[in-house]
């Protein structure tokens, strides 16, 4: 397990949460089971439980993210993991670049914990071997304040597709 620190986006502090971190364990070789935990989440606004389907835009609210991108630099995919078990996964061309859906045969298993949210997301049919990667956090507080967290920043906006966020990798998975 490898625990990763998030940092909330500069224009757009949080008011209550005070850190997320995320604690990641490759699960077997074609998944991974993901642990984001908020300080002051009694602040964050959590969505109400809802049927574990594919939803888009579910960044608007309290949303986790993990974005894994291939050795070539340009193609990623991304998982959003919304506390309500709702989820989405897509895959691009380049920078925000032919968004498609990305097919998933197991539904990625989310459930809000005692201290944030827990996400197991299945990984079959990337490529196999390192990739970069992403981890990101949209948490909205009460009132609508909306933070912005990623292991790094590019200059400007929130921009979690910008390559400046791939900070880390996940290590290739164990052959079987």
């Amino acid at each position: 397990m490898t625990r990763y620190s998030l940092i909330p986006h500069p224009d757009h502090p949080p008011l209550a949460v005070r850190g997320a971190t995320v604690d990641l364990r490759v699960t077997d070789p074609l998944g991974v089971l993901l642990s984001y935990t908020i300080e002051g989440q009694e602040a964050v606004v959590w969505p109400d439980r809802a049927s574990p389907v594919r939803t888009d835009e579910l960044w608007r609210t309290t949303c986790f993210e993990l974005f894994l991108m291939f050795d070539d630099e340009e193609h990623y995919v991304e998982f959003n993991l919304s506390p309500s078990g709702a989820w989405a996964a897509y895959a691009f061309d380049g920078y925000r670049d032919a968004m498609s859906d990305l097919p998933r045969d197991l539904v990625p298993r989310v459930e809000r914990t005692a201290t944030g949210v827990e996400a197991a997301c299945d990984l079959s049919g990337l490529p196999h071997g390192e990739l970069l990667m992403s981890l990101t956090a949209v948490i909205e507080e009460t009132g609508g304040r909306r933070s912005f967290w990623a292991l790094e920043h590019p200059p400007g906006a929130p921009d979690f597709h910008h390559r400046d966020c791939f900070a880390a990798r996940l290590p290739a998975p164990a052959r079987p």
